[in-house]
């Protein structure tokens, strides 16, 4: 082999291991970060369709997926990792923000969003438009836009009108939600949902507020024998999206943000059928644990709206303008709907 040869391709391997280091380092890997079960839990599943329609439109984009808390971040935590950019991803349940900015009680209102198509009629109204910028004000970007509907399961009695929790010690996962059942005579305890089932088998609470998907994969019928599941009367309903440090949604190029909010309508439309899916299966597995589910009448609910709007809603409308703001952009995108 000539000397001019070698030259050469010597030349060409070092320019080929320069451009494969270029590659690599021009590659972007993302953590999502949640608290759930992987493959059982419909916001695990949710998030792995987003990540797949993702990388199919963009293959230089990777995701790692660390549930269960295996990334070793407390789900409350989650935000601080996100905000100083250590995490790139969450599904992150919005009222655990409430700790850093109480204007988050404004997506776990009692009756706020009443069902699941009224949530999904929100996405892209003026509610939604100011969600996000309390979001993006507190250093997160909102990507999906995953409502859980949610239900009570208490250890002695059911539930039907506020009469009924009087002695009852619930959690219920947000202050203003608090508010009101204390005015119906519960105690409450605030913590987070992975700690339900232990709270409950200690005695700590007699009964909780959550969401059907973590009453299934979080097997809290075990510990509880009531379930009043939500219908077309949901009491209970959080906004658990997909979020993205703002640091790191801004880094993203216009193209690839687009690719993201594309990626998110499809998981959407999947998690809304999951969602539909899930108070069935909530109910048939307290069924199934000899438990007796039932659902609110439309005289207790309309019996816990009546006390929300005397406690939960100006409790909330005072915290700041911003709060009002969000209150009456939630009440008027839903009347315009």
């Amino acid at each position: 082999m000539s000397t001019v040869v070698k030259k050469f391709l010597t030349s060409a391997l070092s320019l080929g291991l320069v451009a494969g280091v270029s590659l690599s380092a021009s590659a972007l890997e993302l953590k999502i970060s949640h608290q759930w079960k992987a493959n059982v839990d419909g916001r695990d599943r949710a998030a792995r369709l987003f990540v797949k329609e993702v990388e199919k439109a963009d293959p230089s984009i990777k995701f790692r997926i660390y549930p269960a808390q295996s990334l070793g971040i407390k789900p409350v935590a989650q935000l601080d990792a996100l905000q100083n950019g250590t995490l790139e991803l969450a599904i992150f349940p919005m009222s655990y923000a409430v700790g850093k900015a109480k204007e988050f009680s404004g997506v776990i209102l009692p009756g706020g969003v009443p069902s699941l198509d009224v949530a999904m009629k929100l996405k892209r109204s003026a509610y939604h438009k100011e969600i996000q910028k309390l979001a993006n004000a507190n250093g997160i970007h909102i990507v999906s836009w995953w409502w859980t509907p949610g239900a009570f399961a208490t250890k002695t009695s059911p539930v039907g009108g506020p009469d009924t929790v009087k002695g009852q010690k619930l959690r219920a996962a947000d202050p203003t939600f608090e508010s009101m059942l204390k005015a119906a005579g519960a105690s409450t305890s605030a913590m987070a949902s992975t700690e339900i089932y232990p709270a409950l088998q200690s005695g700590v609470l007699t009964g909780a507020l959550t969401s059907a998907e973590t009453f299934v994969s979080g097997r809290l019928y075990e510990q509880t024998k009531h379930a009043t599941v939500g219908g077309a009367n949901s009491l209970w309903m959080l906004l658990q999206p997909l979020v993205m440090s703002k640091q790191h949604w801004d880094k993203l190029s216009p193209k690839q943000q687009k690719i993201f909010e594309e990626a998110a309508d499809k998981a959407d439309a999947f998690f809304l059928t999951v969602q539909r899916e899930a108070t069935n299966a909530m109910a048939e597995a307290w069924r199934k644990s000899g438990g007796t589910p039932r659902e609110m009448t439309d005289d207790e609910y309309k019996q816990w709206m009546d006390l929300a709007r005397k406690t939960a809603y100006p409790e909330y409308a005072a915290i700041s303008p911003t709060a009002k703001r969000i209150l009456d952009a939630l009440e008027k995108s839903k009347a315009a709907k």
